[in-house]
């Protein structure tokens, strides 16, 4: 026997359901960006322990946060970018040149218009080739570990 299309269909009472995982999915974007913003963290911390510059955290805060206005400066111009009428995606290599373009840009602008801080050439040399590493460096390894063989199956459960 049919039932009528407005009908609708009643599930039973004790029907199996998918537990609950166990971490919540992140987004790409938190993801990617939590990225960026760790490789300016670690760059401006690796830069003040090898000058030996005190003032831990104020000194911390005071240098990273014109570097954090690049990334979220990149971020922003990525998420409105569009290639072939696509988004651009924020693991993208492309992606990572504007981030990492912005970056640079804005952090060296502000830094010098807005603190203390110089901007000869050698630091703006050493600035690119760092934050080129790991802002193009962890897009890269991420794009390697997605193509490896069993990249995106389900894995098998212990003992079966």
């Amino acid at each position: 026997m049919s039932r009528p299309a407005n009908q609708p269909v009643h599930q039973p009472v004790d029907a199996p359901t998918e537990p609950p995982s166990e971490q919540p999915e992140r987004s790409p974007d938190v993801v990617s960006l939590s990225a960026d913003l760790g490789a300016v963290a670690v760059f401006v911390a690796l830069g003040r322990a090898s000058h030996r510059e005190g003032g831990v955290l104020v000194g911390y805060l005071a240098t990273v946060w014109p570097f954090v206005a690049g990334v979220v400066v990149g971020r922003v111009a990525v998420r409105f970018a569009r290639v072939g009428g696509r988004p651009l995606p924020p693991r993208s290599m492309r992606a990572g040149a504007v981030v990492l373009a912005a970056t640079v840009v804005v952090g060296m602008t502000l830094r010098r218009l807005c603190t203390d801080g110089g901007t000869p050439v050698s630091f703006l040399l050493v600035a690119t080739s760092f934050l080129a590493l790991f802002l193009l460096g962890w897009r890269w390894v991420a794009r390697r570990w997605a193509a490896r063989p069993g990249a995106g199956r389900a894995t098998a459960r212990p003992g079966r």
